[in-house]
């Protein structure tokens, strides 16, 4: 039973992550740093997407060089390249994996607590919160590539093993 629940949530959630990474890599250059902030939506997603994946939320540290710029409520210091974001992409689908397929139900059921208590979820709940955050900015991602490049890429059933 675990390892079909595991596989299920993993392939769910990782078709989620090759979304997000569809739609950054099918971003024009000339649309990555407009007035729509592509490049901000992406990182903002990214950013929560490791931080929700964080078993210890309040040790959290997103990787180099992005700063904890999205829990003081001000943009970035600077634009991130579309590489910078794939490649933290990369390392957050690769660490959402490991968790996922490594639960048991007692990990499931663990609390993740943020530092000011205002959410305090399994860690089940926390992963289908996360998943549902990370569909959702995918989802504006491509609406802006529509109204952008009249173009954007298509439906991922599952995720890439």
């Amino acid at each position: 039973m675990k390892n079909t629940t595991n596989q299920s949530l993993w392939n769910q959630f990782g078709a989620s992550i090759y979304m997000l990474k569809n739609a950054i890599s099918a971003c024009p250059d000339e649309h990555w740093n407009t007035n729509t902030r592509f490049w901000y939506n992406a990182f903002h997603c990214l950013f929560f997407l490791d931080y929700y994946l964080c078993m210890q939320p309040a040790s959290f540290s997103p990787q180099a060089p992005f700063t904890e710029s999205e829990f003081e409520d001000r943009m970035p210091e600077r634009v991130y390249t579309k590489q910078e974001l794939l490649d933290y992409l990369q390392a957050s689908r690769d660490k959402c994996k490991e968790l996922i397929l490594n639960l048991d139900s007692e990990k499931l059921e663990a609390r993740w607590i943020n530092s000011s208590g205002s959410m305090d979820y399994s860690v089940f709940e926390i992963l289908l919160y996360n998943l549902r955050h990370v569909q959702h900015h995918a989802a504006q991602l491509n609406l802006l590539l529509r109204q952008t490049t009249d173009d954007a890429p298509e439906w991922v059933f599952r995720a890439e093993n």
